[in-house]
C-alpha cells in the first residue's frame, strides 16, 4: 500500500499508542480521523503533535460503544475526505484487580462494550467504503490478556473480562478477513507490556509493589517493556508492507509469553558403548571417549 492519499481512522489516538501510531502515519503522509471520548486532559497536547506533522487530520469527539456515534465517526470520514484506507482498531478498557478490585456489572459492561463490541460497530461500519477502493487494511490491537488470563506476576494486570474479551479478538480476526478478502487485509497486533498500557506510565504499576514489578519484568525475556514507538513501526509495517499477510497475527510482548526461563544448556547424556541410539545404531566406543574427552 501506497501512503499517498490515504485515510486513516485510529482510535485511542488521544493519547499514549494510539498517538504513536497516530503520528507514525501522518509523517507518512496519511490523513487521519480520530475519535475521542475521555482522557481530556490529554486533548490540547494531542492537536499539538499532529499539527507539528504538517498532514490534515480531524479529531471527532465520539462514543464508539454507541452505535449511532460510530456511524457519525463513518460519515464524518466520507464528508471530509471521500474515502477510507485504514482501519486501526486500538480501543480497549481493561480494569486491573489491583486497581478495582472484584467486579461489579457496570465494569464488566464496560470491558466488553470497549473492548469487543465497539470494535464490531467500526469494522462493520467501515468494511464497505474499504472494500470500494480495494486495497483496504483493518489492524485490531489486542492484549496478551487472552493468553495469559489472570495468572503468574500478570494476574494482578489482566482481569477475567478483559482476558476473554481480547481472546475473542483473534476469532474476530480471523473471520473479518474471511469477509474482507481480497479487498481489505485485517490482522491484530498483540500486545503485551507497553510503557503507557500495563507498564510503568500507568496508575495501576505505580500501585504494585517494587517486587511486583519486578516479578513482571523478570518473566519478560527481554527484560523491559516496551515503548510507543515500537508498537507505531509494527503497525506501519502491517499496513504498509505486510500485503501478503491477512487473518494473522503478531504478538509484539518481549517474551512475556514465553516466560523468564532461560534455555538450559545441554547435558552430557548418559548413553553407553554398545547400547542403541534413539535411530537403533550402536554408537561406537571410540566415538563415546572421544565425546567424554571434549567433556
Amino acid at each position: 500500500m501506497e501512503s499517498e492519499n490515504r485515510v486513516a481512522i485510529v482510535t485511542g489516538a488521544i493519547k499514549g499508542i494510539g498517538l504513536a501510531i497516530a503520528l507514525e502515519l501522518s509523517r507518512s503522509g496519511v490523513k487521519c480521523v480520530l475519535p475521542y471520548h475521555d482522557w481530556l486532559e490529554s486533548l490540547e497536547s494531542m492537536h499539538r503533535h499532529m499539527k507539528e506533522t504538517g498532514v490534515d487530520y480531524h479529531a471527532i469527539p465520539a462514543d464508539l460503544t454507541c452505535h449511532k456515534d460510530v456511524k457519525k465517526v463513518i460519515n464524518t470520514v466520507q464528508d471530509l475526505f471521500g474515502r477510507l484506507d485504514i482501519l486501526i482498531n486500538n480501543i480497549e478498557r481493561g480494569g486491573w484487580p489491583i486497581v478495582h478490585g472484584p467486579y461489579v456489572p457496570e465494569q464488566w459492561n464496560l470491558e466488553f462494550k470497549t473492548t469487543v463490541t465497539a470494535k464490531c460497530y467500526l469494522f462493520e461500519e467501515a468494511l464497505p467504503i474499504l472494500k470500494s477502493h480495494g486495497d483496504g487494511v483493518v489492524v485490531n490491537i489486542s492484549s496478551i490478556a487472552g493468553l495469559v488470563g489472570r495468572s503468574g506476576p500478570a494476574g494482578l494486570v489482566f482481569n477475567d473480562c478483559y482476558s476473554f474479551s481480547n481472546r475473542a479478538i483473534q476469532s474476530l480476526t480471523e473471520t473479518w478477513a474471511r469477509q474482507g478478502a481480497p479487498e481489505v487485509r485485517v490482522n491484530e497486533l498483540m500486545l503485551g507490556f507497553i510503557e503507557t498500557r500495563h507498564g510503568p506510565s500507568t496508575r495501576g504499576w505505580k500501585i504494585m509493589s517494587t517486587e511486583e514489578q519486578k516479578a513482571i519484568l523478570d518473566h519478560i525475556l527481554l527484560q523491559r517493556t516496551g515503548k510507543v514507538e515500537e508498537v507505531a513501526k509494527v503497525v506501519r509495517f502491517m499496513v504498509f508492507d505486510a500485503s501478503f499477510m491477512t487473518g494473522s497475527t503478531i504478538r509484539m510482548d518481549g517474551g512475556y509469553i514465553l516466560g523468564g526461563d532461560k534455555a538450559a544448556s545441554m547435558p552430557r547424556g548418559v548413553v553407553e558403548p554398545g547400547e542403541p541410539t534413539l535411530g537403533g545404531s550402536i554408537l561406537p566406543e571410540t566415538a563415546v571417549k572421544k565425546t567424554r574427552s571434549r567433556s
